[in-house]
């Protein structure tokens, strides 16, 4: 009995001991998946956590982008924001300064172009813009590098220096550029003074990476000549209280040198030495008085038409006298019109279709000159054409451009040997792809017919990179 009862105690001592045992081992495999899973929920939340860093990352490094290229839009505010302090990402200019509230970026952009035509020489007759392809082959005709930032809380500044390359591949250098803008007017006023484009239509303002196209409009060269109108001067811009957006402006220049071309411009030395413009000897016209500045009025309003869809118009004029006589003057006028339309759903601004047009008018009163061979009549030469060009953003990257033009004006007595008069046409099909916002590639086709040249066929190519960010240019 003994034996029994000890072998029962036993035998259940053994059983208590196997399910204490057993339910041990549940417990460790419990503990074990429920470890398991915490780090499977662990990683899982690191990915989703690490995705929304990433996407938290792009929308920051864009908003900063956008901050650092509206540096010189027009600010209409109090007073300017604050720049935020953050390292640097390839999206921001390069912050080479800062002291307090003043800080100073700086940006390096280039383009060079390669291609032909059956132009022996295209800088000749065709492409009369400075930043145009100036020889068949290759050429380097704009590397910029450019400076922004605020200088107090009242102004911001810009400068940028222009290398160019000519056709001996010598450096050429200027001052494009270099003004002080304010930033906390009252009554939603605005000014700029220093070296500047003047406000004239759309494309006169814009720098040459900005351009739809490789080369700058003929009837733009025709009347500003090939940097384009600007000079030193100053500028005053004012915000209409209007239900939709009105800006006008007037600036009052200097008005002197080649980069006001139809104005107090001495011309181009003649192989005697003597400056002549329009085939006429100029003398050195100095400032008497108000009446002799170079002025330039703009108004420009935007519309909402739609969602999508964006309309602004514009009208400009330049007026001031020009070298050719004591009492000459010359006046110029436009119209510009720009709509855009984008897709409700586009992707970073993909698909859209914009339309720019500008359409300029004339009127140069040259003087008499009894010295040239033969000797000129005093005369009125009138100029006019128009642009019209048309882009199409069919897919990311991807922008698809025609341009057609046409120039021409009244009969001059110089005009067989005036490059910039003349009957002119130019129709230009181009496409555009940008690996990224640094860098683009341009192919473009133009079929020009001018009265002084016949017909010519032109192909080029064009490169652009960006180091940093440009300051920001108007819609």
């Amino acid at each position: 009995m003994k034996l029994k009862t000890i072998l029962g105690w036993s035998f259940s001592l053994c059983l208590s001991v196997m399910i204490v045992q057993a339910q041990e081992t549940n417990e460790v495999e419990q503990l074990k998946q429920q470890l398991r899973q915490m780090q499977e929920n662990f990683e899982k939340a690191r990915r989703e956590q690490k995705g929304q860093i990433e996407v938290l990352t792009q929308k920051l490094d864009e908003l900063t982008k956008r901050q650092s290229a509206a540096e010189l839009q027009p600010d209409r505010t109090n007073a300017p924001s604050p720049a935020t302090t953050q390292s640097w990402s390839p999206m921001q200019p390069l912050t080479v300064a800062r002291a307090g509230s003043a800080y100073m970026n700086i940006s390096f952009d280039a383009m060079m172009a390669a291609g032909g035509s059956t132009a022996s020489d295209p800088s000749a007759q065709l492409e009369l813009g400075d930043h145009d392809p100036i020889k068949n082959g290759f050429s380097l005709r704009n590397a910029e590098i450019a400076v922004d930032g605020a200088v107090d809380p009242y102004f911001k500044g810009f400068a940028n220096i222009v290398l160019k390359l000519d056709k001996n591949n010598q450096t050429d250098i200027e001052l494009e550029e270099a003004y002080a803008q304010s930033t906390s007017l009252p009554a939603n006023l605005q000014v700029k003074a220093g070296q500047f484009f003047a406000a004239f239509g759309r494309q006169n303002a814009q720098h040459p990476h900005q351009w739809a196209f490789v080369d700058a409009p003929i009837i733009l060269t025709r009347a500003f000549g090939p940097d384009g109108l600007r000079n030193v001067g100053a500028q005053a811009s004012w915000l209409a209280p209007t239900p939709f957006y009105t800006e006008a402006t007037l600036g009052v220049f200097d008005g002197q040198g080649s980069t006001a071309f139809g104005f107090r411009n001495p011309g181009d030395p003649n192989a005697l030495g003597v400056d002549r413009f329009h085939g006429r000897a100029t003398f050195d016209r100095t400032l008497r008085g108000p009446g002799d500045l170079l002025y330039v009025p703009r108004i420009a309003s935007s519309f909402d038409l739609t969602d999508q869809q964006t309309l602004v118009v514009g009208a400009s004029a330049a007026f001031g006298p020009n070298d050719t006589s004591p009492e000459n003057r010359t006046e110029i006028y436009g119209m510009d019109f720009y709509w855009k339309w984008k897709a409700p759903d586009a992707d970073a601004g993909f698909p859209f279709v914009s339309w720019q047009t500008e359409a300029l008018y004339e009127r140069f009163k040259a003087g008499a000159d009894p010295t040239a061979s033969p000797p000129l009549p005093a005369e009125t030469l009138r100029d006019w054409g128009f642009y019209s060009q048309v882009l199409w953003g069919f897919k990311p990257r991807w922008v698809a451009g025609l341009r057609g033009e046409y120039a021409n004006g009244n009969d001059g007595a110089f005009d067989s040997q005036d490059i910039f008069r003349g009957e002119r046409t130019r129709i230009s099909p181009a496409l555009t792809f940008y690996p990224s916002e640094f860098c683009k590639l341009r192919l473009q086709y133009n079929y020009d017919h001018g009265e002084l040249f016949g017909d010519a066929h032109s192909v080029w190519l064009q490169l652009e990179f960006l180091l940093g960010a440009h300051g920001a240019h108007k819609f």
